[in-house]
């Protein structure tokens, strides 16, 4: 393994590590303080209990998100100074507002753990709140950061120089909005049905039903709502990349050759030299409709960009495909909960549906990892979309592969630890919170 494969190894593992901290800590804290606001409403001492122990979760995973985090932000210096030299002035604001958020975050947190029972009631909820809406912005906030990456913006490029630098601008670039819409959703998404999943196995284990039926309540109407709305983002993200990156585009969807009436590819096994892809279902005009909003609009394909300009096309196609079909088993089984709730309330106590929840545990998280896989893939060779080359930007200095190999143990057991913190936490949920034995679970 050479340095530069090396290099984008280690980022790679990190960021692919990072994220699913990061959506799980912008997430859970609104889990946290819906079921702390239906205690204080309620008074059911069952929504404290989920409460409680939802946040000893936020905690975990909040240590664990920041230390991954500070790391990300030491391999941005270390490993690609060549890009922080010329690009930290431009989007550093975003950078530095997100170190904001999450100062925020953690004093709010630190409140919320240690408020119970000594400030007022209702303050102490609100703590809880902050958490969730900072560590939501401070998630807004880097991925602003990314998209700059991938639309450059708050500067003119000229003669190999950065001039008349506009960090407002730089910021608020093209694909911030819809890098942004997209990842909160997912974030929801990907966290809720991790939480209901879990939940719903421990009431098929017929494990303390009462507790963990709210908690699957509360999770599982956060999941389904995102994984209806993603679809929508993911309309306008396409749009997006259509307009700015059309060589991204094209290799999410092994496209070719530029064509009109262009036919969207389901599946298939991209055939690079012979620029084709066998195996797929082609859906006629269907891509420029949803790139263009016409069915007989032109799309561009990679025979319009030059050889060494162009992404790398299996990896960034077959990580979109595994995107959308997650996405589509989500909003799936989220039409079929949403027609239980409204129609079919007798399914609510079919063991399926739990089943299904629990099918899709890990779905969302996969998906996240297979979308932030088409971004930096599809992004690919240029770190900075257009201006800078990855192979230029990374450091010159030997022996990254035994960087990569180090962390890449120091990330396998950090997830073993954290796996297994968590495990014990539902595990004792029980004995923690004291919780009744002869609980019945009610319809949720």
């Amino acid at each position: 393994m050479n340095d530069f494969i090396a290099a984008r190894s280690q980022m790679a593992l990190s960021l692919g590590f990072h994220i699913v901290f990061s959506c799980i800590g912008m997430v859970m804290p609104f889990f946290m303080a819906v079921s702390h606001y239906y205690w204080l409403r309620t008074g059911n001492v069952m929504y404290r209990n989920v409460t409680k122990a939802w946040s000893k979760g936020v905690a975990i995973f909040f240590a664990t998100g920041a230390v991954s985090g500070t790391v990300l932000s030491f391999e941005l210096g270390l490993l690609w100074p060549e890009f922080m030299e010329h690009a930290g002035p431009i989007f550093g604001m975003p950078f530095s507002l997100e170190g904001t958020a999450f100062f925020i975050e953690a004093i709010a947190l630190g409140f919320y753990l240690y408020g119970w029972d000594h400030f007022n009631k209702w303050f102490h909820w609100f703590t809880g709140v902050v958490v969730g809406i900072s560590g939501l912005v401070s998630g807004i906030l880097v991925v602003a950061a990314n998209a700059w990456m991938n639309s450059p913006a708050g500067f003119d490029y000229v003669n190999g120089q950065y001039l008349h630098i506009d960090p407002i601008k730089a910021m608020f670039n093209d694909a911030w909005f819809s890098q942004a819409l997209h990842m909160c959703l997912a974030a929801f998404a990907a966290t809720g049905f991790a939480v209901a999943g879990v939940h719903a196995l421990m009431i098929l284990r017929g494990s303390h039903k009462a507790f963990h039926t709210k908690a699957f309540k509360i999770a599982a109407v956060f999941a389904t709502v995102a994984a209806v709305l993603q679809p929508l983002s993911g309309d306008i993200s396409a749009k997006s990349v259509a307009k700015r990156q059309p060589a991204k585009l094209a290799a999410m969807e092994a496209h070719f050759q530029t064509e009109r009436r262009a036919a969207l590819i389901v599946g298939g096994i991209p055939d690079v030299p012979n620029k084709t892809v066998n195996y797929a279902i082609k859906i006629p005009g269907l891509l420029s409709f949803m790139a263009y909003d016409d069915f007989n609009a032109e799309v561009k394909g990679l025979d319009q960009v030059k050889p060494e300009d162009q992404p790398p096309v299996a990896i960034t196609h077959y990580a979109f495909q595994v995107m959308v079909g997650l996405g589509m088993l989500m909003l799936a089984i989220a039409v079929l909960y949403f027609i239980t709730l409204w129609k079919k309330r007798q399914w609510l106590e079919k063991t399926w549906l739990l089943k299904l929840f629990v099918l899709a545990t890990p779905a969302g998280f996969l998906a996240v990892e297979a979308g932030w896989t088409v971004t930096e893939v599809g992004r690919q060779p240029w770190i900075i979309n257009g201006i800078m080359r990855t192979a230029d930007a990374v450091t010159p200095m030997p022996g990254i592969a035994y960087s990569f190999y180090l962390f890449t143990g120091v990330y396998v057991s950090l997830a073993l630890i954290v796996t297994f913190m968590l495990y014990r936490q539902i595990r004792m949920v029980g004995k923690l919170y004291d919780l009744s034995p002869v609980d019945v679970a009610p319809a949720f």
